[in-house]
């Protein structure tokens, strides 16, 4: 009885290492906004736009940038450089599908225009579950602290400050 004991409590803690490690792996973004902080992990089984977002958060790309686009019950999106929802960043990469990340509430996505290879910069955060959006936009994190802060934001409120919090290259 001892030995079942043991290994399970061996089998759990290797369990809870694993998980730990997996979480180490995905590097975590702060956004302050005018509304709060919110707290995003990015998955790093989605390289290419993990990566991305990295990049231009490492260059302070987003610091200033106006959510220009909110829907209620949807979305909240910025990080379009001219505010209106037609610019971004120089690089366009390729759409990446996650087929287990979903549209959930607090999911952060990639923006696009109908080309699906062509997001840049802007990215979103739903505002509730969106399962009509699985498998046509990237997810590529989900918002871990201050949610309550993102539902607050409105067209026209700013990202201050982005910083890489953990992980990153």
């Amino acid at each position: 009885m001892k030995k079942i004991w043991t290994v399970l409590i061996l089998t759990l803690l290797l369990g809870a290492l694993t998980a730990a490690s997996s979480w180490a792996d995905n590097p975590r973004v702060k956004i302050k906004t005018t509304q709060g902080t919110i707290v995003v992990e990015l998955f790093s089984d989605v390289p290419t736009t993990t990566q991305n977002f990295v990049d231009l958060v490492s260059k302070g790309f987003y610091d200033g940038l106006t959510f220009h686009r909110y829907v209620e019950g949807f979305v909240i999106q910025g990080g379009d450089p001219t505010g209106t929802g037609n610019g971004g960043s120089d690089k366009s990469i390729p759409l990446e599908i996650v087929p287990t990340h979903k549209h959930v509430k607090g999911a952060l996505g990639m923006a696009r225009t109908n080309d699906p290879n062509s997001a840049t910069s802007q990215f979103y955060i739903c505002l509730a579950d969106l399962p009509q959006l699985d498998g046509n936009y990237c997810i590529f994190g989900q918002v871990v602290k201050g949610m309550a802060n993102a539902m607050k934001l409105r067209q026209g409120d700013k990202m201050l400050k982005v910083t890489i919090l953990s992980g990153g290259k």
